[in-house]
């Protein structure tokens, strides 16, 4: 496709793409900047993005949130400019480094509330860095460019080199660099600068798979270790494959620390695929799929305990979601998942007093279904509970769709013949009468 296109393109001829590229400069910078490339020597493109590095550090224009993302973009064209202009890695490098020199002045002139602007470092800068920086043949001068850079990072873009390190310099150099940066962090005296050229060993020390020396840095860092600080110390260790003294710090964490347990089991379950202990494993998935159940969740505990052993699976999870007490919606997608419809409907009518027409984002998906395969009782309810929640709220914006929902109603209702327990249509549309009656607005959209 791209090279027909650009047969076809070549084929208009130099005058008309000429034209097209003319007229596209009026309303484009981008179309303006390339026309300055084409028509520019090497060395004066050289020039000009030099002057426009300069430009950065003498901004006296503040760009507010309404013009934050233009302001993005065209720090992102300066950083495709370089690109394009510039071969030689050192003058590359030299480019992209003045470009993070310039972080104070841009995040000083800029409302970046929403990150635009420091996504433009993480991401635009920190690929072109590297870019240039694996065709550099000189690794101790990308090294030391990095730890330049580093002396001074107060708006927290500039360790993002520190983190694409290993990418760019080999395991010998990194270890030069980490005791460039313990050498800075026993010279501070502020625990703030001790701390954070600390975070930078720790993060060479992790892309090279170092587990004692992260381990190590983590405590001076710290001092006392939370369960936060033996999963990352664990991590090291599994990464560099050290698994038993990795399974040492997991057993630190508790099994009751909710806010962690996922990372835990998470890293357990790489450790026994690793140690080869696939019962162990498949404990860890188990407990995995039964919290959140799911065709994914599903798909992995099988792969490890066999797909021959999906229907005694499905089957056992069935029978223990219809004994629950309590509504889970993910449970009744699960079960319309695997075509379990009248399972699905019968667990929803069992529950249906739990039915939350706040969680409307699962029960469309869920309704959507159900509706399909004709089941008018329980679609008639999680409409009902939709449309009551949009009306106990007073939410105007969603009158519109509480309106639909009470004419998807009285087309369901005819059908109908057993409610069960629950009010006929007639009867539950006498009550929210009665209840909202006065809420003209959604009357109006519902009898124009």
């Amino acid at each position: 496709m791209g090279n027909e296109r650009k047969k076809e393109l070549i084929d208009l001829g130099a005058d008309a793409l000429a034209e097209a590229l003319l007229d596209l400069a009026v309303h484009s910078d981008a179309a303006v900047e390339l026309i300055e490339r084409l028509l520019s020597t090497p060395d004066e493109n050289i020039q000009r993005i030099r002057s426009k590095l300069s430009d950065l550090k003498g901004l006296d224009h503040f760009y507010s949130w309404r013009e934050i993302a233009a302001f993005s973009r065209e720090l992102g064209m300066l950083l495709q400019d370089i690109k394009a202009s510039v071969a030689d890695p050192v003058t590359g490098l030299a480019f992209v480094a003045l470009f993070f020199e310039a972080d104070e002045p841009i995040f000083e002139h800029c409302d970046d509330s929403g990150g635009n602007v420091g996504q433009v470092f993480s991401e635009d800068a920190k690929d072109l860095f590297v870019h240039y920086a694996a065709q550099c043949t000189n690794a101790q001068h990308v090294a030391d460019l990095i730890l330049r850079l580093n002396r001074e990072d107060n708006y927290g873009v500039r360790q993002i080199l520190i983190d694409c390190a290993g990418k760019v310099v080999p395991k010998a150099t990194i270890r030069e660099m980490i005791f460039s940066l313990q050498q800075a962090a026993d010279k501070h005296d502020n625990i703030h600068e001790k701390r954070s050229a600390l975070c930078r060993v720790e993060s060479l020390a992790r892309q090279i798979k170092d587990g004692p020396l992260f381990e190590k840095t983590r405590l001076a860092s710290r001092g006392t270790l939370n369960a936060r600080a033996y999963l990352d110390i664990a991590e090291v260790y599994l990464e560099s494959g050290d698994v038993e003294t990795a399974q040492d710090w997991l057993k630190k964490v508790d099994e009751k620390d909710l806010m962690n347990g996922a990372r835990r089991d998470e890293l357990l379950l790489t450790l026994y695929k690793k140690q080869g202990d696939p019962e162990k494993a498949a404990d860890i998935l188990l407990q995995r799929f039964k919290s959140f159940r799911s065709l994914d969740t599903l798909q992995e505990y099988l792969d490890v305990i066999g797909h021959d052993k999906r229907d005694a699976v499905v089957a056992a999870e069935v029978a223990e979601i219809q004994v629950t007490g309590t509504l889970c919606l993910s449970d009744a997608y699960f079960l319309i998942s695997i075509g379990a419809i009248d399972g699905a409907e019968a667990y929803l009518l069992k529950h249906a007093d739990q039915l939350d027409g706040g969680d409307y984002g699962e029960l469309l998906d869920i309704v959507a279904t159900l509706e399909a395969e004709n089941r008018p009782v329980v679609v008639s309810l999680i409409y009902r509970s939709l449309l009551c929640s949009i009306l106990e709220r007073g939410y105007t914006k969603a009158y519109c769709h509480g309106a639909d929902y009470l004419k998807k109603l009285d087309t369901l209702a005819p059908a109908i013949i057993d409610w069960g327990s629950n009010p006929d249509h007639q009867t539950f549309k006498g009550q929210i009468r009665q209840a909202h009656g006065r809420k003209h607005s959604f009357w109006s959209k519902y009898e124009p």
